[in-house]
């Protein structure tokens, strides 16, 4: 254990209660650990943690595949919201009190985080707190990469691979929401049933449709404006198969591996970009200017009732690794949330 910091404000516990990853491995490597709470720095808030979202990076990171950037907490947990405890030196926009929501580069299975405190947001109104932790990741991801970089425009058609995950129902929602046409990819008819109730325009079943023939036959072959893709491997050509002429894919995980062979002369003829991102490891001002644009953009839409977070189940802290079973398990619509 490191040494106890000499900062901690007065009323707080010395320790906290964390789930930490002693040794990469399956679900069971994940163990409550004692350490002691950080401290707020310059420009940081401190979190009383409510709840935590989990997400498919903390799967891969408990793996040993994902390590946190340097500077970042060791600990898994890239979303919190709860209840701001402690400022540091220059951090003026919350007050002790408020319940605030924040993208955190690590630290989140915890029961105290701090987190700059430009990536931090209020909660929504009309939300709770565990549907507030739901937002972080997935929303930050979304904006970032299907608006920003690749420029999603209303009147587009859209494709979302994955349509059930967090990515899947936050970008179904946010392309409905900014007048795009919705297409997404789900593995089973439930799933399909969910994504249309969700506001999916077309959603196929990839176990008893092939997407590249249904999309060419519902767009009459003229093909996907945008594409957001989770699962990499064969999945790059046939991204490229429905593209329309000048279409953009963004790229932001490689699930089924990475592609060893694609047809250049597709994208070529075609004009296509494909880009990609990753989020964690990016600066701090570059997840400030995200966190702005949501507030602006999102945040209205949130609190009026036009978009919520798709809620899949909710564990307590101590049981994250049944939450991992249950994202590993891809059954779940949504997210995964626990609670502290």
């Amino acid at each position: 254990m490191s040494a106890i910091p000499s900062s901690i404000p007065p009323g707080l516990p010395q320790e906290m209660t964390v789930m930490a990853i002693p040794v990469p491995g399956g679900p069971d490597v994940l163990a409550p650990e004692k350490r002691h709470l950080p401290v707020a720095q310059k420009g940081e808030i401190l979190i009383k943690v409510e709840a935590a979202g989990v997400n498919r990076p903390d799967v891969m990171q408990r793996m040993g595949l994902y390590p946190a950037p340097k500077g970042a907490s060791d600990l898994p947990g890239l979303e919190v919201a709860g209840t701001v405890v402690d400022r540091g030196p220059g951090a003026e926009r919350f007050n002790i009190g408020d319940q605030v929501t924040a993208l955190v580069a690590g630290g989140g299975y915890a029961e105290y985080c701090k987190v700059d405190e430009r990536h931090a947001l209020p909660v929504p109104s009309g939300l709770s707190i565990v549907e507030a932790a739901a937002l972080p990741e997935t929303f930050f991801t979304v904006w970032s990469n299907v608006f920003d970089r690749v420029g999603l425009k209303a009147g587009e058609r859209f494709l979302v691979h994955g349509g059930t995950s967090g990515i899947g129902t936050t970008a179904i929602q946010l392309a409905k929401a900014f007048g795009a046409e919705v297409f997404t990819t789900v593995g089973s008819e439930d799933k399909r049933q969910a994504v249309l109730k969700l506001g999916a325009d077309h959603a196929i079943n990839y176990n008893t449709q092939d997407f590249v023939e249904e999309i060419g036959r519902i767009t009459g072959g003229a093909g996907i404006h945008v594409t957001l893709d989770m699962v990499g491997g064969d999945y790059v050509e046939k991204n490229w198969q429905v593209a329309a002429i000048e279409g953009r894919i963004c790229q932001i995980a490689n699930l089924n591996g990475v592609a060893m062979e694609v047809n250049f002369n597709r994208l070529m003829m075609k004009r296509l970009i494909h880009t990609g991102s990753t989020l964690r490891p990016r600066d701090n001002d570059f997840k400030a200017a995200i966190a702005a644009a949501l507030e602006a953009h999102v945040w209205p839409l949130i609190a009026n009732g036009t978009i919520r977070p798709v809620m899949d189940s909710t564990f307590p802290l101590e049981r994250a690794a049944d939450a991992h079973r249950r994202m590993e398990s891809s059954g779940h619509i949504g997210k995964i949330v626990l609670t502290v």
